[in-house]
């Protein structure tokens, strides 16, 4: 270019943008990635999906978990609510997730392997976050023989008090029988059959 004298030039002129119509490395990151192509924007979506799925797999793979315990696994490991709250439908749609189902396993278990009784069994399964309806379904099921289990489980742990005197072995077999959830009823009844006169300490 050149300058009046005649001279030359190697500085060329400031270029004018026209309105709104500046380059692509002057907009802001955020315009550049809303531009970003559906077939990106879908890929992107399917790798999360994948993901959370993974690790909602995984974590069923260890133990049966209420939609709850799900729940709180999911957002504990970072996925946002909206991932959380898909993954947690495509669960329970798939019956995957099912807490009366899970109330019913956990009744039997925690009434055959540890011997509770209702109010230990309803406890347990408040702690796991189930959901209240299918709690109480699964504890209604239990039925009326609270005292035969209490029995039962109170005749099987007599034998290890035999070398107590009887106050004593009464009173840790009550307290043993409390901690696993039996009413006060229950466990006076269950440990005289235990360790009355026909049971099987003292006889």
């Amino acid at each position: 270019m050149e300058h009046e004298g005649g001279q030359q030039t190697d500085h060329l002129a400031p270029v004018t943008y026209l309105f709104g119509a500046e380059p692509a490395s002057a907009l802001p990151s955020t315009a550049l990635s809303s531009s970003a192509s559906p077939d990106s924007r879908a890929a992107s979506r399917a790798d999360g999906f994948a993901a959370v799925s993974t690790s909602s797999m995984h974590a069923l793979a260890r133990r049966g978990m209420s939609s709850h315990e799900m729940r709180d696994y999911l957002i504990g490991r970072e996925y946002d609510e909206q991932t959380v709250n898909e993954e947690i439908e495509r669960l329970e749609g798939a019956g995957l997730l099912d807490d009366a189902h899970l109330a019913e396993t956990l009744v039997r278990t925690l009434r055959d392997r540890k011997g509770l009784g209702r109010s230990g069994v309803t406890s347990e399964l408040r702690r796991r976050h189930l959901d209240g309806a299918a709690i109480e379904a699964a504890v209604d099921a239990l039925g009326d023989d609270e005292l035969e289990r209490a029995v039962a489980v109170a005749a099987k742990r007599a034998p290890q008090l035999a070398s107590l005197d009887a106050p004593t072995a009464r009173r840790r077999l009550s307290a043993f029988l409390m901690r696993r959830g039996y009413s006060g009823s229950v466990v006076s009844t269950a440990v005289a059959r235990a360790l009355g006169p026909t049971g099987p300490v003292f006889r």
